[in-house]
């Protein structure tokens, strides 16, 4: 059975390869709106496949599908850490 770990965790905060659920979403952010309508809600799994050069967007796989994000979007989505 897998553990978890890390609440209150940032998507942002993450490493490539670090596999998450989504525990909440600031809803205060317009952009998050296009995330959910994306396939990105409570409970999902995903999984961080890389940064880009200088750091930023994040390139994470959600759903069967790979999406990248800007840092200052990933700053709102909770994540807790699976180990």
């Amino acid at each position: 059975m897998e553990t978890l770990a890390n609440k209150g965790q940032k998507l942002s905060d993450l490493v490539p390869g670090d596999q998450c659920i989504i525990t909440s979403i600031d809803h205060k952010n317009g952009e998050i709106q296009r995330l959910q309508d994306l396939g990105m809600s409570e409970g999902t799994s995903i999984r961080v496949v890389r940064y880009a050069p200088l750091g930023d967007p994040i390139e994470i796989k959600i759903r069967g599908f790979y999406l990248s994000i800007g840092k200052n979007i990933a700053q709102h989505v909770s994540v807790m850490k699976k180990q």
